[in-house]
């Protein structure tokens, strides 16, 4: 099996997909941006060769890429990035490559990163998510605010392009907004108040979950615009009523033979038409998994490795349950270097050594969303992980 893998290299821990299709007896072609001798010794180990064009972007290049692989491997069976950025690309690359695994349609994929378009598959689908608006004019931004209540989120309409958000409390504060909008589309929503709960899923060919997991997050918007500390949990196990919803909402886009990756608001209080508190209201779905640490917490927290669970379900080879062990909670966190901290970081790595999986500091380019300095824990009980974050987190009296 000839199966290219774009943009390897980023995140930096997705190499572990090319290592486990490796084990399967796949052969890996990588097409990057990055020089060779950058890539991790891991990454260059598990792919027979790589390619390098000057941009990722440029399809001719891609096409070039595709085409040299191909002239001396044969006939390519799979060509996937797993990252939301490049699915058009990709389902293209595969099109002219007559590639029939993945997506091909760019309905499809619309559906995937557009959020007004996304919105559209959950109500034909009876799920339900936060009514909206396209931004267009202020009077008519403001009918919207009258409809739902203040306050109302702005964002890009694609979901790839998380740079811009805003939360308007008013009308005054939305007339600022419709003056000072960049150009581009954005998608007006309701407010719902709640944590993010995910539902992340290794899905078959047949439509099969081989894989569930969920994790927590509190509301990212307000961790940016506050400039908080910021942390979040993947859980053990999985509310059954997660379970359903998410089933349903890969069944509603036809996702089949991907690592999926769907976010919800479990609400805090009843919302006329949405649902009674604690009920899933569908906030986004993407067929890819998900970015940052993520795959590797849920690796911690179910004694399981996805990333071989994925290229097992690539070959079409079953995955064996290994040795059962006790579930954990694997807790992700970071700390902004310009607070006053009651503790250390010498202290808290003291203190936490045998829970702490991963710490790093964090490159300047990601100080605005993942802090300085970022923490991976685990912990037996949800008590233990959050007495960990109330630690590194203590403010200097």
């Amino acid at each position: 099996m000839n199966f290219i893998f774009i943009s390897p290299n980023f995140p930096g821990n997705y190499y572990h997909f090319c290592e486990k299709l490796l084990a399967n007896g796949v052969n890996v072609l990588g097409i990057g941006d990055a020089p060779y001798e950058t890539l991790s010794e891991g990454l260059r180990f598990a792919m027979t060769e790589y390619y390098k064009v000057d941009s990722l972007e440029d399809y001719d290049q891609m096409i070039r890429a595709v085409g040299f692989f191909t002239f001396k491997y044969g006939k390519i069976d799979w060509i996937e990035s797993n990252n939301e950025f490049w699915l058009s690309q990709d389902a293209r690359l595969r099109v002219d490559f007559n590639i029939h695994t993945g997506f091909t349609k760019q309905t499809v994929i619309d559906h995937l990163k557009k959020k007004s378009l996304m919105k559209e598959v959950f109500a034909k689908s009876s799920i339900p998510t936060a009514r909206y608006h396209m931004v267009s004019t202020a009077a008519a931004g403001k009918k919207f605010a009258k409809e739902v209540g203040y306050p109302v989120i702005v964002t890009a309409d694609f979901t790839s392009d998380i740079t811009d958000t805003w939360k308007l409390n008013n009308d005054d504060e939305l007339e600022k907004f419709y003056k000072t909008r960049p150009a581009g589309e954005f998608i007006m929503e309701e407010y719902l108040d709640g944590d993010v709960y995910s539902y992340d899923a290794i899905i078959d060919e047949k439509g099969n979950a081989l894989f569930e997991s969920t994790t927590r997050y509190p509301s990212v918007l307000d961790t940016v615009m506050s400039k908080n500390e910021f942390s979040y949990f993947v859980y053990p196990d999985i509310p059954e009523d997660l379970k359903e919803i998410g089933a349903k909402t890969a069944k509603a886009f036809d996702l089949k033979g991907r690592f999926v990756h769907f976010e919800f608001i479990r609400l805090e209080k009843a919302k006329k038409n949405l649902g009674k508190k604690n009920d899933f209201v569908a906030v986004k779905a993407s067929g890819c998994p998900s970015g940052g640490p993520t795959c590797d917490m849920m690796n911690y927290a179910h004694s399981a490795d996805v990333y071989e669970i994925w290229a097992n379900m690539i070959v079409g080879k079953e995955t064996k349950p290994g040795k059962s062990k006790k579930p954990m909670h694997a807790v992700y966190a970071f700390r902004r270097g310009n607070r006053a901290f009651e503790h250390t970081n010498r202290k808290i790595l003291q203190k936490y050594n045998s829970a702490l999986k991963e710490h790093r500091e964090v490159p300047p380019l990601d100080w605005e969303h993942e802090g300085e300095y970022s923490y991976i824990a685990v912990f037996d009980t949800l008590a233990k992980a959050q007495a960990f974050l109330r630690y590194i987190s203590e403010r200097r009296k």
